[in-house]
């Protein structure tokens, strides 16, 4: 039983120092010439142009669920006016950035983890390095970089849709006023909320990003590899996005 637990705690320290090792490489190479840029934009549309129907559905529904429980709760103090400013500062600070990098990372990390590790089982990363190509320069770098720019964006974008959706519910069906509703959220979300929210979004990008590469490099096992590789990465990236956000909160919260 020993023995079993000390081949799980082994096979996760080298996950560990695997991912350190392949994110340390992407980013060292994304600093060495020519950079390919076309698969960079490629990449960009695929994680943010065609995340954007999830994003938003996700973000709106968000919002919208949010007026609606705290009007819940306010309404018994006949602090109603309020629930401007605790959704606008909930989705900037919270669940903007954790629900869009959730929403990425079931969509777009496991469609990486897929192609790579298609990839990987059929040879082809075998035969870049034989024709002298590095993989990680070659297909993790572009990745990397598409979503270090794409997760901020779209985390910008859910913060809009979810402050709308909040406003939707508060103003047409709770009957608070639009001047007053619009007025406080400007008074209560200050630029410290957007930038925090904005900053984790990077680190999740690159936890999606390189969780997905590390999973497709190291598939094997066929067509059922495969699905067991993307099933690992979105259930990896899900963990490691959470406890992320459990670390930056405390880190925004005691030290900034």
């Amino acid at each position: 039983m020993i023995k079993k637990y000390w081949h799980k705690v082994l096979l996760f320290i080298g996950s560990v120092g695997g991912l350190t090792f392949l994110c340390y490489r992407a980013i060292y190479w994304a600093f060495i010439p020519p950079l390919r840029k076309k698969e960079i934009v490629d990449q960009m549309s695929k994680i943010g142009v065609m995340s954007l129907p999830i994003v938003s559905l996700t973000a709106m529904f968000t919002g919208m669920v949010l007026a609606l429980q705290s009007v819940y709760s306010l309404r018994q103090f006949q602090a109603q006016m309020y629930v401007s400013g605790l959704v606008a500062v909930s989705m900037a600070r919270e669940l903007g950035p954790v629900l869009t990098a959730l929403a990425v990372a079931g969509r777009v990390g496991a469609s990486i983890t897929a192609e790579l590790g298609t990839m990987k089982v059929t040879e082809q990363i075998d035969a870049l390095q034989t024709l002298a190509t590095n993989p990680t320069k070659y297909l993790v770098t572009p990745r990397l970089l598409a979503g270090l720019i794409m997760l901020p964006v779209l985390t910008l974008y859910a913060d809009i849709v979810g402050m709308a959706g909040g406003y939707i519910v508060s103003v047409m069906k709770l009957g608070i006023n639009s001047r007053m509703y619009i007025n406080m959220t400007w008074d209560t979300l200050i630029f410290k909320d957007v930038y925090t929210g904005l900053i984790k979004s990077v680190f999740f990008g690159i936890i999606i990003t390189i969780v997905g590469c590390y999973q497709g490099f190291n598939t094997s096992g066929g067509a059922e590899g495969v699905g067991r590789a993307t099933t690992t990465s979105v259930v990896t990236s899900f963990i490691m996005i959470i406890a992320a956000d459990c670390l930056f909160t405390a880190l925004f919260y005691f030290v900034f």
